[in-house]
Parts: structure tokens; sequence; C-alpha cells
């Protein structure tokens, strides 16, 4: 079912919301009041039961066998693993439900706050186990911009443009969104010294990136081919990869980031699938003249044709300050996923060449997604330039990095004429002070 083909739906709040309306339907794991977390879906100001409605015998068989997986354990891992097919089953048979002159839309309003609970009375979980974790590094334009600052004359690396440059991140301190951030502690050389002090970081920053869940995995031992790369993708997220920039200058050669990235990476709770995003696809810009072609195995015409995504990202500060005076959120970012150098196809592929064993419920992060011009820079270090250049805010305060009290809210819209607009939800998190 195409998105134009889709109508408007019988729950109210769905109809222009600024994120969740019919067109959209991502999945989620919540839990009201205390209770044990439940699989649903966004729907306007509501989110939509999975379970009750199982229990309630509101779906066929085909989307019944995929909302089954959807709703074990709590989590989304096995609904992950059933592939594109059961979630068209599943988005088919909610579409249906939801749209405007259903037949079964007094059965599910009768039910009430027990299929469709208010959103705002209901707390976010992660939407599965994830197992692994990798930051991967495709903002080509943060990977300029911070080689700028270092390398002056040489920004790049020369294996950027051949390798998805990526690492190994820390899984266990993945949190959703609105969970607090802890300042971290470590290690850092100050500025003339030749020996380390150790203490709370002084450079908090954030990183503004894509989250990708994968889908189907793939055996150790066996690679993903690059064409049916996208068919192991679930679904997509936001993603705050914050980093203690002292910490990591310090310790990063010559293995790379460690625990200047470990304390915690927030992402936004809800998963957007591929299948609400096809709308919003491109072709993947072109590479500028003299770069290299990628190698075969990164290679598939149809995926650059179509493997990139039209996603609008938007970074806002709010401080202590700005709440007591009650001014809005400052923005600071503006960018879009169309500044990645590398598809997400491409990703997977690379990931998985060497036989790596990838698995349902495994987490990518895009890496910093700046663009090219000022106000589309997605972190600190970049639009400071190190701390050189401080923000000016309206309740009077200035920024190098964050302080104590700051907050950081990750938004994404997904736009284009003819179609529903579509959001991603909020990626929040408040920083609280180094114990």
């Amino acid at each position: 079912m195409t998105q134009t083909s889709i109508t408007r739906s019988w729950v109210a709040s769905a109809n222009g919301h600024a994120d969740f309306p019919l067109q959209n339907l991502p999945l989620g794991v919540f839990s009201v009041k205390g209770g044990a977390p439940r699989s649903g879906v966004a729907i306007g100001d509501h989110i939509f039961d999975l379970g009750a409605a199982l229990d309630a015998g509101l779906f066929d068989d085909g989307a019944a066998r995929t909302a089954v997986e959807a709703t074990r354990g709590g989590q989304l891992n096995a609904f992950f693993e059933l592939g594109r097919e059961a979630r068209v089953a599943l988005r088919e048979r909610l579409i249906e439900l939801f749209k405007e002159g259903s037949t079964l839309h007094g059965k599910i309003e009768a039910q009430g706050a027990k299929l469709l609970p208010l959103a705002a009375d209901c707390q976010m979980h992660l939407p599965a186990k994830i197992n692994d974790y990798t930051d991967f590094y495709v903002g080509i334009e943060h990977a300029q911009n911070v080689g700028k600052l270092f390398r002056p004359d040489n920004p790049l690396l020369p294996n950027y443009k051949y390798v998805p440059i990526g690492y190994h991140g820390r899984a266990s301190t993945i949190r959703p969104s609105g969970t607090d951030v802890r300042r971290p502690k470590g290690q850092t050389l100050p500025a003339g010294q030749t020996e380390p002090t150790f203490g709370p970081c002084a450079r908090l920053d954030y990183e503004l990136e894509l989250g990708i869940w994968i889908g189907q995995g793939n055996a150790m031992g066996d690679s993903i081919a690059i064409g049916d790369a996208a068919d192991h993708i679930a679904g997509f997220c936001l993603l705050n990869d914050w980093s203690a920039r002292d910490i990591q200058a310090w310790e990063y050669q010559p293995l790379g980031p460690f625990l200047s990235k470990s304390f915690i990476t927030s992402i936004s709770p809800w998963v957007v699938t591929a299948e609400a995003l096809e709308p919003f696809r491109r072709a993947q810009p072109a590479r500028p003249e003299g770069d290299p072609q990628p190698l075969p195995y990164l290679f598939d015409k149809r995926d650059q044709a179509a493997g990139a995504f039209d996603i609008e990202l938007e970074v806002l500060l709010l401080t202590e300050s700005m709440r007591e005076q009650n001014l809005p959120a400052h923005r600071l970012t503006l960018s879009n996923t169309q500044h990645m150098y590398w598809t997400v196809a491409q990703m997977v592929a690379h990931h998985s060449v060497n036989g790596c064993q990838l698995q349902a419920g495994d987490l990518f992060g895009s890496g910093t997604l700046s663009g090219p011009e000022s106000g589309q820079f997605g972190s600190l270090l970049e639009i400071t330039e190190g701390g050189k250049k401080p923000i000016e805010l309206a309740s009077g305060e200035v920024r190098k990095f964050l302080e104590d009290g700051d907050e950081i809210i990750l938004r994404a819209r997904c736009s284009r004429e003819g179609f529903a607009s579509i959001g991603f939800g909020e990626c929040r998190g408040k920083v609280l002070p180094a114990r």
C-alpha cells in the first residue's frame, strides 16, 4: 500500500500530527503506570497496544503471526528477524484498522485506554535487546570539519573514501530518550602539560546521528551482498553519540574512542520502518569528480539510485536559565541525511564482508551528520571550532561545550510534496553533574 493511497485516520490526533500520522506507524516498547513493557505502535497522541489488540482478535492471519512475534518478551527482536514481508503485512493491517471509515473503528474505540492509551501517560523503553552497537563515520562534512581542526592541510585520511569507517561501541549504555546524562570522568591532558590529570569531563558534546536497526542477520562466516543489504534493515531512529572531547583527545590514539564515548548513547524510542520511509528515498549524491568508485562489493546500481534518504535533522539546546526565563530552545543545527558519503546498505555490506555476524536488534550509528554550511554542523566541536568561538544564547549565556543542566533535543522530519510528513519523535538528554 503506497503512501498516496492512504487516507485520513479516525484517530483525530493522527491527522496532521507532527511525527506520527497514519502514514508512519512506528513500533516501540512502552509501559503504563509502572506495568511490564509492552509492544505498541505510535498513532497520533496515542499508542496502540499490540498485545491487547491480539487478545481482542483484531488481526487477520498474516498480521497476527507478525504481531505475536512483535510482542514476544516485551522486545522487538523477533519482529525484526521476520523481515520485510512480515512488516508489510502488519503495516497494511494497521492501516486498515485506523483509516477513516474502518469497520473496526467502534470496536477499538469502545475499549478506550486498554487499546489506545495516551502516549503522555506511558513510559518508553528500548525497543529491542541490543547485543551489539557499531558507530560509523559516514558524514563526510563532519569528518572534514573535524579533520581541519587537527590536520588543516590533510583533513581526510586516505582510507575515508574507500572504507565506511566504523568502530564497535558499547551496547550496555544505550538508553532511550529522556534518560539523564551523567557527566563522565576520565583522564585528560591539559594544554601545555606533559602528564594527564583525572577528573570530570570539561568538553562535553553531542553528536547528531541516524540510528539503524538491523533486521535479519547473517551466519558467522557469511557476508551480506550489497544488493541484498537493504533487506536486512528493519528501521531507523535518532541517535546522540555523547562525546567527552577532552577525554577523547587523550585516549583515541592509537585505537580510537573508548571511555570518551561509552558512558551513554541516547536513542529515540520509536522504530520508523523502512516502509514508512519509502517516499523519502533519494539517489545517493554523486561523488565529487576525482573521488574513487566504491569497490565492487560496495557498489550496487539500485542502491546508488535509491539508497539515500531525505530526512531533515534538527538539534536544539535548552539550558536551566532558559527554562527559568521561559525562553524557547535554541536551535544549534539543521542538517540532513543526504550528507552521508556512504549509504546504509554499504554499511551493512562492509560490516559483514569479513564474515562478522549481524543479529536482529543490532544497532548502527551513522556517524555525525553535518552539512557543509554554518548552521548545519552536528556537534559543538565543529560549531565552536573546538571552543574558540562560543555560541551566544538569548538567555545571555554563552556555550563552548555543554554545561550541567543543559538539555540536548534531537528531532527529524521527512517532507515531500504530495505526501504526508512523518517524524521520528524526540531524542532528549539532560546533563547532570559528575558524581
